[in-house]
Formats: C-alpha cells, sequence, structure tokens
C-alpha cells in the first residue's frame, strides 16, 4: 500500500496523534486458524460453537479476574470436552491443549493488509498501541513470532490492567501510555461493541473494520472500513482538515 501522507499532514492537523489496533481478527486471522486447530486435533470441523460456548462462559471469568489465565484454558477445555461427551483427566486437558495451541501458533497469519499499514501508520509519525482482551504473554509472543511487535510503542492488555474491552477505563489507559489525550486518538477493531462502540464511549474515534460480519446498524460517530487498505484515507480525509491530495477511498461514517 503505497498513501502520499507523511506525518507533517497527519501532525498538522492536530486531530490524530496516536492509533490504537486490535489484534486477533483484525490484524491477525486468528478464527481460521483457531477452527483449523480445534478440527484437527478432534478429527471433526462442526464443534465450533461447542467451543465458543465454552469461552464464552470461561474468558468471562478471565476478565473479571476470577482464574488466571491458565486456569481458564483448563477449565474451558474440561467444559467442552464434557459437552462432547468425554470427562478427560488433568493430564490429558494439558495434553491435548499443548497440542492444539501448537498446531494455532503454526498457523498464525497475518492479513495481507496488515503489514503495509503498519508501516503507513510508522511512516506516518503517529503512536501506535495495540490493545487486546487476550492473554498478555500469549499476545506478545504471537506479535514477536509474526514479526510486528516492533511496530507498537504500546501493548496494552486487559489481565494485566484489570479492564477489558469495552470498558472506557482500557482505551484511556492506552491513550495516557501513548501520551496523547484520548480526543487525538483512534481505536480500530473487527468488534463493533468491544472496539469501535467502546472506543466512541471512552472519547475516542470508533473505527469498526468489518471483514465480512453480518450487516448491522451502525452508531453515529462510528466509522466503517472494510480493509486496514482503507485506513490511511480515512485518516487523512476524515480525520483531517480537507487536503488536496488523492487519498484511497474510505467507507462512509454512518
Amino acid at each position: 500500500m503505497t498513501s502520499p501522507f507523511t506525518s507533517d499532514i497527519v501532525d498538522r492537523s492536530g486531530r490524530v496523534r496516536a492509533v490504537c489496533l486490535d489484534v486477533d481478527d483484525t490484524l491477525v486471522d486468528y478464527l481460521r486458524t483457531a477452527r483449523t486447530a480445534l478440527a484437527a486435533l478432534i478429527g471433526r470441523d462442526d464443534a465450533w460453537p461447542i467451543w465458543e460456548r465454552a469461552n464464552a462462559e470461561h474468558f468471562a471469568r478471565l476478565l473479571t479476574g476470577q482464574v488466571d489465565y491458565e486456569t481458564m484454558r483448563r477449565d474451558r477445555a474440561r467444559t467442552f470436552y464434557a459437552d462432547l461427551g468425554e470427562l478427560l483427566d488433568e493430564s490429558e486437558i494439558a495434553e491435548r491443549e499443548a497440542r492444539r495451541r501448537a498446531a494455532m501458533e503454526r498457523s498464525w497469519r497475518l492479513y495481507p493488509d496488515t503489514l503495509p499499514c503498519l508501516e503507513w501508520l510508522r511512516s506516518a509519525g503517529v503512536r501506535v498501541a495495540a490493545i487486546t482482551n487476550a492473554s498478555g504473554a500469549h499476545q506478545r509472543a504471537k506479535l514477536s513470532m509474526l514479526g510486528i511487535a516492533e511496530f507498537f510503542d504500546e501493548v496494552v492488555i486487559a489481565g494485566e490492567l484489570g479492564a477489558a474491552k469495552p470498558d472506557p477505563a482500557i482505551f484511556r489507559a492506552a491513550a495516557l501510555a501513548l501520551g496523547v489525550p484520548v480526543a487525538a486518538t483512534v481505536h480500530v477493531g473487527d468488534r463493533l461493541d468491544l472496539d469501535a462502540v467502546g472506543a466512541c464511549d471512552a472519547g475516542m474515534r470508533g473505527v469498526w473494520l468489518d471483514r465480512g460480519a453480518e450487516p448491522v446498524a451502525v452508531p453515529p460517530g462510528v466509522s466503517v472500513i472494510t480493509s486496514l487498505d482503507q485506513l490511511p484515507g480515512l485518516l487523512a480525509l476524515e480525520l483531517a482538515p480537507p487536503l488536496s491530495m488523492a487519498a484511497p477511498a474510505a467507507a462512509a461514517v454512518a
């Protein structure tokens, strides 16, 4: 992705000084790898809804501080296999989780639009943070393995902060860590509720990266893009004063 926009244009606007990004299913094709790893482990591809149900139950306990990450993973796996009719002991749960996670890590891939977007943000001179509800060690390892850790000035982790998206506290903490006013910060993510609306509620500009979700009503103030390729155009055309230069087209603000 090429763009004529440089740091002086973004800085001159006085409006966009930092960009925050979700990780999974925004930068990393997490859903595909997770489903593929689970199917390979259990030898069937129809159990993803069962996994999602177990994940929702136990991840909520992690975010509220009731359990740590490793306990959540064991409890989630226990519930999942029990729902499939298997009652497993602790050693078998640990062994299967290790195999599932190893298969996921081998399959992690960036979306094709991720690296060009990160390179543009760096060339534009804005501060960049990752904001994630996933485990800190897990996400930092993922960013490092995929070769993009260097693009982030800060990585803000829900479990380490004690607040998770869409809580305004996590967005405000990211802006504080970046040294940028909340109002001068944009957050981009694949979840309309957790990312875009949550950011707006915190005083940021929320951008929903719609990678093919079911059509939904988008609240006023939320911008919509369908690819990270559109983010430079959105920042230049919608969040800065009118410029004479052309920019990639961005989806309309709802």
